[in-house]
């Protein structure tokens, strides 16, 4: 069995194979890279080790594939010496040895589809077994034959038409592939579903807003829980010890007029932990209740083991959009440490449960209230980083303040349902950073700043290096010990997607999306 995942063949690529036990096992496969995070833990950390603080200075581009459309934010699969890459409504296999294009994949975009609050993209893949997993814009999960692109099976996981879409990498676990959606702007009911890899059915649903007799149902008020929002836009990570899966949860409906949704309105702004097998809630914890910033919590929640207070513990951490880091025992979800890494002038603090302290005067108005961070928060959907090896946390953090104003909502399907805005400071400055947070407090070891606020994921590498990019397109690493800038090249587009590290013929590579671009570098 362990032959067919070798590239051998006379020459030729041979499309290995991908069974549970090597996404589980991924840090014995450096070479490839088998999830959307690289592994299971969301670490986005490659073990290999060839590229280091010393030769990095070496880097070229080895080759660029042109997408069709702009705005990528791919984050690739690498198996074999075969890269997979998505686009909207689009996938291509390539030869990860020279970017030739082996097949590619498309689904027409409805004529009367529209993106409601965000962009035409899609972040990536999910391999498993044989097939390689797409979610479409218009809300299909769809099955494609690794070596040819033919679909295996569509599902139709909802109606566009409301406003439901998908724009994430799917998630793909034991026999099962587990999805999320997009369109919490346009007044959705949002969940994660779990979908049998080897036939599309629907294995089961979460909602992430609780109806009538569950739980937390009674969070919301009247009929709030209707339209209230709740997208799960971004990939989760799972502990195939707990059988659980994380997944952050997005804002409430509408965003920035919390009047006609009294109380806390879970599941959003949380981090729930779901039992894999049947979808059912094991815990959550909430950074926002009653958000009226459109703070949502769609993060990769990373794990990793830690000593706290003498024992050791399991635990996961987010850098949440709201400007504060939180670390979990992601056994129980009970709050073990945070605090404050981005600017943020709306709260207080963390209590010892791990509650913000809420300011007065914080709220939307008409008027218009000015609040660090912007919607946007200190960090939005593109992946950290975390290392082993360092025990740091790498995060993209972006410094930039707001005007948020409060205006009547009324919910109409398939349309905007925000109840407000956000305007810019006039003059306000805005600037980023990489910063590097001990894992287990998030307190600050280094920070590099950057000039304006990034929209790019983070990369560590074994060999001493941090990878990401800026919004002026330049694509830099770092050393993962101090920060301090080592190299970078101008890619000539806005980067907005999340590194990957692997390697062909024994050499490391590191690839990253730019505009339209993907470029693939080695020494």
């Amino acid at each position: 069995m362990k032959s067919a995942w070798i590239l051998i063949c006379a020459g030729t690529l041979a499309f290995g194979q991908v069974p549970y036990e090597r996404i589980v096992n991924a840090e014995k496969e450096p070479a490839n890279w088998l999830t959307y995070s690289g592994n299971y833990g969301g670490h986005r950390f490659s073990p290999l080790s060839q590229i280091t603080p010393a030769n990095v200075s070496g880097l070229r581009v080895k080759w660029a594939y042109q997408f069709e459309e702009s705005r990528t934010e791919v984050s690739p699969l690498v198996v074999d010496g075969v890269m997979y890459v998505t686009g909207p409504n689009m996938a291509a296999a390539l030869d990860a040895r020279t970017g030739r294009e082996l097949w590619k994949w498309r689904r027409p975009v409805p004529k009367d589809y529209q993106s409601i609050g965000f962009g035409h993209v899609n972040r990536g893949a999910a391999i498993l077994d044989d097939r390689l997993f797409v979610a479409t814009l218009d809300c299909y999960l769809v099955a494609l034959d690794i070596k040819s692109g033919a679909e295996r099976w569509s599902t139709k996981v909802e109606d566009y038409k409301p406003g439901y879409s998908m724009t994430l990498a799917p998630l793909a676990f034991r026999d099962k592939v587990v999805i999320g959606i997009s369109g919490g702007e346009a007044g959705i009911r949002g969940f994660v579903d779990a979908y049998d890899a080897k036939s599309g059915r629907r294995a089961w649903r979460f909602w992430t807003i609780p109806g009538p007799g569950e739980p937390g149902h009674e969070t919301w008020a009247g009929d709030s829980w209707k339209t209230g929002g709740g997208s799960t836009w971004v990939t989760g990570s799972y502990d195939p010890e707990l059988n659980l899966v994380y997944w952050g949860i997005g804002n409430p409906g509408p965003d920035w007029n919390p009047d006609s949704r009294l109380g806390d309105n879970l599941y959003t702004c949380s981090l729930v932990a779901l039992d894999g097998d049947t979808g059912a809630l094991r815990w959550h914890f909430q950074f926002t209740p009653h958000d009226s910033h459109d703070w949502d919590a769609a993060h990769v929640p990373v794990q990793f083991e830690a000593d706290v207070r003498g024992t050791k513990r399991k635990l996961i951490a987010v850098a949440n959009r709201n400007a504060f880091y939180y670390v979990l025992d992601r056994t129980s979800g009970e709050f073990v440490a945070g605090r404050e890494y981005g600017k943020q002038t709306w709260a207080k603090g963390l209590d010892d449960h791990g509650h913000a302290m809420a300011l007065p005067n914080t709220e939307p108005s008409e008027k218009g209230t000015l609040l660090w961070p912007n919607l946007n928060g200190a960090t939005v959907w593109f992946s950290p980083a975390y290392s082993p090896a360092t025990k740091l946390l790498y995060v993209a953090v972006r410094e930039l303040g707001a005007i948020y104003y409060k205006r009547e909502a009324d919910y109409k399907p398939g349309t905007f349902f925000a109840g407000g805005g956000e305007g810019d400071i006039p003059n306000g400055d805005q600037s980023g950073a990489i910063r590097a947070l001990e894992g287990a407090t998030g307190r600050m070891r280094w920070e590099f700043p950057m000039h304006s606020a990034p929209w790019s994921g983070v990369l560590a590498t074994a060999g001493g290096l941090v990878f990401s990019g800026s919004d002026e397109g330049n694509f830099c690493a770092l050393d993962a010990a101090t920060g301090k800038p080592l190299w970078d090249f101008q890619t000539g587009g806005p980067i907005t997607a999340n590194p990957v590290s692997f390697a062909v013929d024994g050499r490391q590579c590191v690839a990253m999306a730019a505009n339209r671009v993907l470029y693939v570098f080695g020494l």
